[in-house]
């Protein structure tokens, strides 16, 4: 068993090269075979119908030549269709079958011949091969043609029916195929070596492009590429475009876990240095108590927050579909429970084809911080509308995501400043809170756009989310 298990993981392990060209070289062996197995039965029924003709050839001869004396004597012209027929033992045999008796060739004394029995008029029969005993005594085969034939010059009174058999030695024909068969094999196999050199150069040429995929991709691994070229064919496009998304997304990925680490770092600062001054001047412990909750609590909402961020998985590449409908009225009912007391109502606007396609935590995060941010400013109408975004053939749709309320809006000068790139966390606390910086960061993971101005349809704000067509 563990032979097996190695010879099957030892298959597993071969080049695709190999295989193709395994796979190739057996195809074309059989193909090979094939046409020579074919070629040989093609032959050696030609050659079996020529010999047919060229019997038959001599029994006319032989007819047309014989007559019967009024005596009933059969006399045989002195020459022969063949030279054959006069050498004992040349291969080549005639018979004349009558109702009285027979007459043999020359060629035909020596050799035990089968012995033809009369055929009725107009009939022939071809058959063989047939056993013999040649002149020198050694077991042989011939085939054989018989014709059957009637005399009638002498009249109705005069008709009497013959057979002429015409023999011929396999040995002629047995000759004939195999220089045949050498010939066609010998070919049949020159013709398959240089069909597999030709294989290996193509099977070489045509994978050229994997192999420059391998190397592209050590070089990556090696730091000296950035990103996979584009110069490759249309199949291994979408490869090529998989690996550098993944590479992107892998780099965006260590950069937003490196920004979170340097944000916490950064904001950790101010609380610790507020701590330590208090602990290094003289203040009443009562002071010192509050001092420190505060600072505590600041700090566990920093690093709430930074986890929150760290935790959005970003742009996922080979995510399933969701359905976004069920995420967003769950969301909806437990913020109507919260904002019960203002009776806020959200509206859906939905595409039954629009998907989410990453994981369900961005877009939970997406639909509560945009929800809860608009149901906190609305005051009695929130529009939730979900549609399918860009499109590209051959890729997953885009996603169009938007939140709107009849609140107060937020000022133009207040939209750049919220949407500036690269403040900090612990600088976004206030207006709309920290909850918009998380969702800036998981669009910008999915290489999306966070679009924020006033609603034309409730005339507060519209927080519009675009993520784009995806692998």
């Amino acid at each position: 068993m563990g032979d097996a298990l190695f010879d099957k993981t030892r298959w597993r392990a071969r080049s695709l090269q190999s295989r193709q060209l395994l796979a190739a070289s057996l195809g074309l062996v059989a193909f090979l075979a094939l046409a020579g197995y074919a070629l040989d039965r093609a032959f050696l029924e030609t050659a079996q119908s020529n010999l047919r003709t060229r019997l038959e050839s001599y029994a006319l001869e032989y007819a047309s030549g014989i007559e019967f004396l009024r005596d009933g004597t059969l006399y045989v012209p002195d020459t022969p269709p063949e030279p054959r027929f006069e050498r004992p033992g040349s291969g080549l045999y005639a018979e004349v079958v009558l109702p009285n008796g027979h007459w043999d060739s020359p060629s035909a004394q020596g050799p035990e011949l089968p012995l033809g029995g009369m055929l009725a008029p107009a009939i022939d029969k071809f058959e063989g091969p047939l056993p013999i005993t040649r002149s020198d005594g050694t077991p042989g085969e011939v085939y054989r043609l018989g014709k059957g034939l009637v005399w009638a010059e002498g009249g109705p009174q005069g008709e009497f029916p013959y057979t002429v058999y015409i023999s011929e030695d396999t040995s002629a024909l047995a000759s004939q195929i195999r220089v045949f068969r050498r010939a066609l094999w010998g070919y049949l196999g020159g013709a398959g070596l240089v069909l597999l050199l030709l294989q290996m150069l193509v099977l070489r040429w045509s994978l050229r492009p994997l192999r420059q995929v391998v190397g592209e991709l050590k070089r990556v691994h090696r730091g000296q590429l950035a990103r996979m070229s584009a110069q490759h064919p249309r199949e291994l496009e979408p490869l090529t475009e998989s690996i550098n998304a993944f590479i992107t997304s892998e780099r965006e990925n260590l950069d937003r876990q490196r920004n979170t680490l340097a944000d916490l770092a950064h904001s950790l600062k101010t609380p610790l240095a507020v701590l330590r001054a208090r602990l290094d001047n003289p203040t009443p412990e009562a002071e010192l108590r509050e001092e420190v909750a505060t600072q505590l609590r600041r700090m566990n909402e920093m690093v709430s927050y930074q986890l929150a961020r760290a935790a959005s998985s970003g742009h996922a590449l080979f995510a399933a579909p969701i359905d976004i409908e069920p995420h967003a009225e769950q969301i909806v009912r437990g913020l109507e429970k919260v904002y019960a007391s203002r009776k806020v109502l959200c509206e859906f606007e939905f595409d039954p084809n629009a998907r989410f396609h990453g994981e369900p935590g961005d877009l939970q995060e997406l639909l509560g911080n945009l929800l809860e941010n608009a149901f906190k400013w609305a005051r009695a109408r929130v529009l939730l509308t979900v549609r399918v975004g860009e499109t590209s053939p051959g890729r997953r749709d885009g996603l169009l995501l938007a939140v709107d309320d009849d609140g107060p809006g937020i000022a133009p000068e207040r939209v750049a400043q919220l949407l500036q790139r690269g403040v900090r966390g612990d600088e976004r606390v206030q207006g709309h809170g920290i909850g918009l910086a998380i969702v800036q960061d998981i669009v910008r993971g999915y290489r999306g756009e966070l679009d924020v101005r006033r609603s034309e349809e409730l005339g507060g704000a519209r927080f519009e989310v675009k993520l784009p067509p995806g692998l």
